[in-house]
């Protein structure tokens, strides 16, 4: 149990993949000025990547690594993971229209999400079972939720900041951005002490 909690706030906090690993940008950089859609695609990162985890996890342990398959993981987890991507939006096309239209191009862009790629297969790396990358997928996907809510209210607070103009735009969001993720290199000695 204390390793699995240990995995779970790793993933949230420590090993964060917005803020640490840098890897989903696009979305985070692009969807956070709202938090209302922040949080529909939140929720849709954090249901395909344990999604995919569910279904990437027994494809590699079952089918590429016992006929020495391996080298088509990448190819492979793409596809799930698109095919999950296209019923998500299919569901919310159908039965949430305005948050469908809120979320726009970022939904598709889910498909080339580094970050879901690489839950997937950093799950499969670290030789972790397949409960460990359930509860990582999950802390992964907390962990891009936990990032667009804060980077949506610093987003809020510096479109109404007085700034120069050339940092108005793109580069005072950088900037911003930069500052959050620095921030959580705090949580590493907390994760370590907490749970040593």
């Amino acid at each position: 149990m204390k390793e699995m909690l240990i995995i779970l706030f790793s993933a949230i906090l420590v090993d964060n993949f917005v803020l640490s690993k840098f890897l989903g940008i696009c979305p985070f950089l692009g969807v956070s000025k709202n938090l209302k859609t922040a949080m529909g695609m939140s929720m849709a990162v954090i249901f395909v990547m344990v999604l995919a985890t569910a279904i990437t996890w027994p494809v590699f342990y079952l089918l590429l690594a016992p006929y020495d398959l391996g080298y088509l993981q990448t190819i492979i987890f793409i596809l799930v993971i698109a095919a999950l991507v296209q019923l998500i939006e299919t569901f919310l096309k159908k039965t949430l229209p305005p948050l469908y239209q809120a979320l726009g191009i970022y939904l598709p862009l889910i498909t080339t999400n580094c970050a879901i790629l690489g839950v997937a297969i950093l799950n499969i790396d670290q030789t972790y079972g397949f409960g460990e990358s359930m509860i990582n997928s999950l802390g992964a996907g907390l962990g891009f939720m936990l990032a667009l809510f804060l980077f949506s209210g610093v987003r809020s607070k510096v479109d109404h900041a007085d700034v120069p103009r050339f940092f108005k735009g793109l580069p005072i969001t950088l900037v911003s951005a930069a500052l959050v993720s620095i921030a959580f290199f705090g949580f590493k000695g907390l994760i370590e002490n907490l749970f040593s």
